[in-house]
């Protein structure tokens, strides 16, 4: 050893011991005890997508959540994605497109009136950069809460004043129809009232699409039916690139993609749905398509790629530049 080695080994021990016996600071500042505006952007083709983080809902579940499962391989598939047995964990992204014409918003977020973690949606969107004046179409997936309550704040007043509101017209029939509530378990019926609360003053500014319907160019509806009658998602094409944006197709994907055969309870017609789900799967992995999924892990896009068993949802990198 030279001397200069053995010079440094002495001077760094002493350091460290030096270290040891001083007395131990506190942190200069404190926790913030929140996260920082959840807002990711990306491209596709001249389209830029702005996915917009309206928070999570942990949602109780019991043997009756998956039709046709075995309730312990639900609650060991849930522990091995890391979440709670009995819990479900509901993230919400809502993606706004720009299109370089148009803002358009795809579907509208919780409006802070699903749970207390969730509703984050309208400070993001602040966040981002834009007004919600400036918002220009709306085009709805299905009527579930989670996804028309950000049309209204919870005094019933329009959020998105200026936005022309598109609906599914099989979805408008079905929830607006009265023998269909009247026929609803209880459960369900919350469902049809939160429908005519959100349009009932607004139905005549409403309007109403059906699948394949073109709602601007590059954004086509496409049917999805099973999850809700009227359910639909959307297909985005910008040059050469493309974005489905697979709504609610499979809830969160740790178990619906992995095991598309499974029939949560809250898809209305569980055998289309599944049929609905493995048709849209197939075709994303086929043509190696970036997808966006509802309840997906924010940033909530990524790949789809299919398994012996069923389909991996793979994320994108996080890429700072758009």
């Amino acid at each position: 050893m030279t001397d200069f080695t053995r010079r440094n080994l002495i001077a760094g021990a002493s350091l460290a011991a030096a270290g040891a016996a001083a007395p131990q600071a506190e942190a200069a500042t404190p926790p913030a005890g929140k996260q920082a505006p959840s807002v990711y952007r990306y491209r596709v083709g001249e389209f830029e997508i702005t996915a917009l983080y309206d928070g999570v809902w942990y949602r109780p579940i019991d043997e009756k959540f998956v039709r046709h499962a075995d309730y312990a391989e639900v609650r060991r598939e849930m522990s091995d994605a890391f979440m709670p047995e009995e819990k479900l964990a509901t993230p919400f992204t809502t993606v706004l497109v720009n299109t370089g014409k148009k803002l358009i918003l795809l579907d509208t977020g919780t409006g802070g009136q699903i749970a207390s973690t969730a509703g984050s949606f309208s400070d993001n969107l602040k966040a981002a950069g834009i007004d919600p004046k400036t918002i220009d179409q709306i085009v709805i997936s299905h009527f579930h809460p989670d996804h028309i309550n950000g049309i209204k704040t919870k005094d019933n007043a329009l959020i998105f004043p200026n936005a022309e509101i598109m609906v599914p017209e099989a979805e408008w029939k079905f929830w607006n129809d009265d023998a269909n509530m009247r026929a609803a378990p209880e459960g369900l019926k919350i469902v049809f009232h939160n429908v005519r609360r959100i349009f009932a003053d607004i139905a005549k500014d409403v309007t109403h699409y059906r699948p394949g319907k073109v709602v601007a160019p590059g954004i086509e509806t496409v049917d999805a039916a099973g999850h809700t009658p009227g359910h639909a998602v959307f297909a985005l094409q910008s040059g050469k690139e493309q974005l489905m944006v697979l709504s609610d197709t499979t809830q969160h994907p740790a178990l619906f993609a992995r095991h598309p055969d499974w029939q949560p309870q809250f898809d209305i017609d569980g055998a289309q749905a599944v049929a609905t789900r493995r048709k849209l799967l197939d075709r994303a992995a086929a043509d190696r398509t970036l997808v966006t999924g509802y309840h997906f892990p924010f940033p909530a896009c990524g790949h789809i790629v299919k398994t012996t068993t069923g389909y991996e949802h793979v994320p994108v990198l996080w890429d700072i530049n758009v």
